[in-house]
């Protein structure tokens, strides 16, 4: 090899090269962002739409359906999936993970333009917008104030606290959660506007034509030039009582105060938000695109320290959620397992080589491939997170093989008697092509992970990119700097320490055991072969029996409970029935208990809502070594708790760290013609699901039990009498829910004026008729009770479609020791059995583990064809990769026997270690084939060659291998903060190449004898031209 030629005769230069790439890996570490995982765009694009006051059959009918109609065929699309609720239309649109978003949403602009004249005038215009993972709060800072009024503790914190958190380096911007943002609440009599004459709709009109702030011109002097200003007037409640509305018939003034109750309260008055059971209000710390989430999390903490010396008497900050904990440990367990695999790997090489000096060779050779790997990492623009650390670890046993290769073949030469110098030339040109060849499949191997499909798929591109920029440094380190090494460091070792020879008589005893086992069976390959296939049938018939998901469960230390009353359910019943789960779970919560800080809010929703029929809890446990529980076992003492209350049904989630998503993990789309047929459909659904453990608080979007009050009007009498059904809309908007009006400034700040009617004149059904309207003809006051009727109906708010048909989305939890795809293999079934699901689609956690797990086959299969046409290019053969690749099967069989008896699942992590397992189980025939080939150009006989090249690849084989495994070893026994992922991957990585390596010594051997007879090495072409050449210049040149 060139490479090696150059590097043993020219050292510096080898040395420079080296430092080199770990001066440029070391300066890439220093600028790579660290966050939790990759940062992807998902290839997602929203549509909302407001139209206030018209109910959710009228939002799909008018906006919904209409704006799907028009953005189908837009290039790319997979999934269309909307919800139509009370005044709101939300269309989310997912296009192919290959498509660009910023492309994708110019193409949903255009189309949704072309559409905007075929909306009603009375609707928003739509908002069209990009999903974006990193506008997600990385922590969550409480605010407590247990004696103050959450609009005094809003009010506190907007004017004070945001600023300073947002002006911290690396924040974008600062959310507010439990805010009670103050406004001018102007309540409404409703008797005391029909004694004055007057209704709502003359209130709103001098509102807006009195307040108002105005520019009156200018004054112009020849010394001065003075803006005209005319200011507001309303500044405060008294201001906004004194304020003309009106004049009686006997030329009174009425004022707002004489009609209404003015007094200066919250905007939105239902919103609970409790902390370890006290008052608070929550402060979302959103980190920049690309920013360090670790160090914005240290000067976000820092800078509380600082503003803790100017809050006011009582009140202090707590931290609730902090991403960056978990992002801290799981980073730490990594950096702790890559040392771990370090010492493990450098042991597996001193104990069969028994040599200090060998040893390190590469303990030096293996920190220059990993540190030269950020320069990759950042080339490609990737970051530092759990999956390209998780490549790291993995590189460990990897990128040590190919510098064992060439260590063991020099080390054997110089025990043999050749000269260090010599010994590092020759060996190294000996094991040059087997080294290449290793390294160039099992950069192929990761490639194929480029092609997994979704978001998940982009995910796992950081992890393929950092393992193929580790083996490719191996490689080259292997070839460069391990030669030169050795022909300095490596000498003839004359005395051996005791272990040493004992290992040695060890060694030596097996590799004759091994000969001779292997000579038997050499001719045998029917009995070889039988019984490789049996293993690998007994390994997929155990892996046919192993569950699948998409991650496995990881102890992240928090969780979400979601807790729902019945449909109609009252605020101030919501907040009693969470004030009572409150006081249930406090008992948990404080020192010595596993509960750090537990959040408390109703309704459930964030933000503004009319359902209140829901509530939430946000549980943050305390860090993984000051508990003894885990997550899930406080998760379902939670869940627990909240079941013995009848009066609620909830749920307890934690999500895992691919979805991102705090979304139940069960989530079925059934589509049809109609939502009757499809409720009916749902039904049989649910029915057959009580019999089957692993699903359990089974629920859907689609509820036709909300109580509503329907308001029929007689448009020939409202006509008749001169009323406008825009006014009725308008005044019963006014009245019964709120409007905004106008606005008012408050020391400097801009709040809103809102309308209601008081509470007394909205609790009942009869209030609605006794509300009067003023006639356009007469000018008359007309009760609402002489031109409309009520009826009550129970209807769903909400009406969900996917891919444009009707949809029902059925969302669920997993039973004890159930896995997501068994439950969804259920309800799918279930579901097709129903006549009236024309379609079964899938959303959340449930779409990625469809989409990934099918791919993921798809990719092992292109795996194997990229690795066996890698290998033919590379031996000019087509015999030589067969025989290689049916070790892969081996290997397979092994990683899925591992997950059996360890009680794992195939996720995505697992599935990407049998991918890995394709290239890490064809090394192993690599060097046996190839040495076999060396042996046969040197006039060894076929057999002879086989036997020598099994006998003397014997050590480096087992050397590679159980290198390898050492490296996985720690991340199979990994604990704490992402070890579930660790886990998945370590358990087939160790079983799959011990077991496949066992099986590979004899399966490679015996198959070379039965299949590679007739074939040649592939310079055998080469070396026949020469010869060719060499012959036709001797001969003389032909006469012309």
């Amino acid at each position: 090899m060139i490479l090696s030629d150059i590097s043993v005769r020219r050292p510096v230069f080898a040395a420079v090269l080296s430092l080199l790439l770990v001066l440029v890996g070391i300066v890439s570490f220093t600028r790579l962002p660290v966050r939790d995982l990759p940062a992807i765009e998902p290839p997602i694009v929203s549509i909302d739409t407001t139209y206030r006051g018209a109910n959710a059959q009228v939002v799909e009918n008018q906006i919904t359906q209409i704006i799907e109609d028009r953005i189908s065929g837009i290039e790319g699309i997979e999934t269309i999936a909307s919800r139509s609720r009370d005044g709101r239309s939300d269309i989310t649109i997912e296009f192919a993970a290959s498509r660009d978003i910023d492309a994708a949403a110019n193409d949903v602009r255009d189309r949704v333009a072309g559409v905007l004249n075929q909306l009603p005038e009375a609707a928003d215009p739509p908002q069209i917008s990009k999903v974006d993972v990193d506008a997600q709060p990385v922590l969550w800072i409480n605010v407590i104030q247990p004696d103050w009024t959450p609009m005094q503790l809003t009010d506190y914190v907007q004017r004070v606290l945001v600023d300073r958190f947002a002006s911290v380096n690396g924040v974008s911007r600062v959310q507010i959660g439990g805010e009670a943002r103050q406004a001018m609440r102007i309540w409404l009599s409703r008797s005391q506007l029909i004694a004055f004459g007057l209704t709502t709709s003359d209130v709103e009109a001098a509102l807006r034509r009195q307040n108002v702030e105005l520019p009156a011109g200018r004054i112009e002097g020849s010394a001065a030039n003075l803006t005209v200003r005319i200011t507001r007037q309303f500044t405060s409640a008294q201001d906004f009582a004194n304020l003309i509305v009106g004049r009686g018939p006997d030329g009174y003034l009425v004022r707002l105060g004489d009609v209404a109750r003015v007094s200066l309260e919250p905007e939105n008055r239902y919103n609970f938000f409790r902390s370890n059971g006290e008052q608070a209000i929550g402060l979302g710390i959103v980190r920049q695109s690309g920013a360090n989430t670790l160090q914005v999390a240290d000067d976000v903490k820092a800078e509380m320290e600082q503003v803790k010396s100017i809050l006011p008497d009582g009140m202090e900050l707590a931290v609730s959620f902090d991403s960056s904990q978990f992002i801290e440990r799981a980073i730490g367990n990594v950096w702790q397992t890559l040392a771990e695999a370090a010492i493990l790997v450098v042991a597996v090489i001193f104990v069969f080589l028994g040599s200090f000096r060998a040893t390190m060779i590469p303990a030096i050779t293996v920190p220059i491939c990993l540190i030269a790997t950020f320069a990759v990492l950042y080339v490609l623009g990737y970051s530092l997170n759990l999956l390209t650390l998780l490549a790291f670890v993995l590189a460990i046993g990897l990128v040590v093989d190919d510098a064992i290769v060439v260590l063991e073949n020099i080390y054997y030469r110089i025990e043999r008697g050749e000269p260090p110098l010599v010994a590092a030339y020759q060996g190294a040109r000996q094991v040059g092509f087997a080294v290449v060849a290793t390294t160039v499949v099992v950069c192929a191997v990761f490639v194929p992970l480029y092609f997994i499909a979704g978001n998940t798929g982009l995910l796992f591109r950081e992890l393929a990119g950092a393992m193929i920029g580790a083996m490719a440094f191996s490689g080259f380190v292997a070839l460069s700097l391990t030669p030169m090494l050795c022909s300095k460091l490596l000498r003839r070792e004359t005395g051996h320490n005791r272990f040493t020879q004992w290992f040695d008589r060890q060694f030596d005893r097996v590799q004759r055991r091994y000969v001779a086992a292997l000579d038997r069976l050499l001719d045998r390959p029917a009995v070889v072969g039988g019984a490789a296939v049996g293993f690998v049938a007994l390994c997929l018939g155990l892996g046919a029996t192993l569950q699948s998901e998409l991650a496995p469960a990881e102890d992240v230390g928090y969780f979400f409970a979601n807790v729902q009353a019945a449909e109609g359910t009252g605020y101030d019943r919501m907040k009693s029935y969470m004030q009572d789960l409150q006081d249930k779970m406090m008992p948990k919560v404080g020192e010595g208990q596993p509960i750090r800080r537990m959040i408390i809010r109703a309704p459930g929703n964030f933000g503004a809502t009319e359902d209140f029929s829901s509530g939430g809890m946000t549980i943050f446990l305390v860090p993984w070594e000051e508990r003894s529980v885990t997550t899930q076992q406080v998760m379902d003492e939670t869940q627990k708790i909240i079941g013995q209350d009848p009066r609620v049904r909830g749920n307890a989630s934690s999500g895992n760290t691919l979805s991102r998503g705090r979304g139940r993990p069960i989530q079925l789309v059934i589509a049809g013609n109609s939502f009757e047929e499809l409720a009916k459909a749902r039904d049989a659904i649910f029915k057959a699901a009580e019999g089957n453990p692993a699903v359990i608080d089974l629920d859907s979007d689609y509820k036709e039990t909300r109580p509503q009050l329907i308001v029929d009007i007689d448009t020939t009498r409202a006509g008749d009498l001169g009323v406008q059904i825009a006014d009725i809309g308008a005044t019963l908007e006014t009245m019964m829910g709120s409007r905004r009006v106008t606005t008012f400034i408050d020391r400097g700040e801009e709040y809103y004026v809102v309308l209601q009617a008081e509470d007394a004149d909205r609790a009942t059904p009869d209030n609605l008729s006794n509300i009067y309207v003023r006639s356009q003809t007469t000018s008359q006051l007309i009760p609402l009770s002489n031109v409309v009727k009520l009826r009550e109906a129970a209807q769903a708010g909400e009406l969900g479609r996917f891919n444009k048909q009707r949809a029902i989305t059925i969302q669920g939890n997993l039973g004890p020791g159930a896995t997501l795809g068994e439950a969804l293999d259920f309800l799918e079934d279930a579901a097709l059995q129903q006549p009236a699901v024309t379609a079964v689609g899938y959303r959340g956690e449930s779409q990625q583990l469809r989409q990934t797990g099918s791919s993921l086959w798809v990719v092992l299969a292109l795996t194997i064809v990229l690795v066996f046409l890698v290998l033919a290019a590379q031996f000019e053969s087509w015999i030589h990769p067969a025989v290689i690749i049916l070790t892969v099967p081996l290997a397979v069989g092994g990683g899925l026997f591992g997950l059996w008896i360890m009680g794992g699942t195939l996720n995505l992590y697992s599935q990407v270690g049998i991918v890995m397992l394709v290239g890490l189980a064809a090394k192993n025939g690599i060097l046996i084939v190839e040495f076999a080939n060396q042996l046969r150009d040197e006039g060894v006989a076929f057999r002879d060659a086989i036997m020598e090249a099994s006998e003397r690849r014997l050590r480096p084989v087992l050397m590679t291998s159980i290198a390898t495994v050492a490296g996985a070893v720690p991340l199979m026994i990994a604990r704490g903060a992402g070890a579930g992922s660790r886990q998945a991957i370590g358990v087939v990585i160790v079983w799959g190449v011990s077991l496949a390596t066992l099986l590979t010594l004899f399966v490679i051997p015996v198959f070379y004898a039965a299949f590679a007879r007739r074939t040649r090495s592939p310079e055998a072409i080469s070396r026949e031209l020469e010869k060719g050449l060499k012959e036709s210049g001797q001969q003389p040149a032909p006469a012309e």
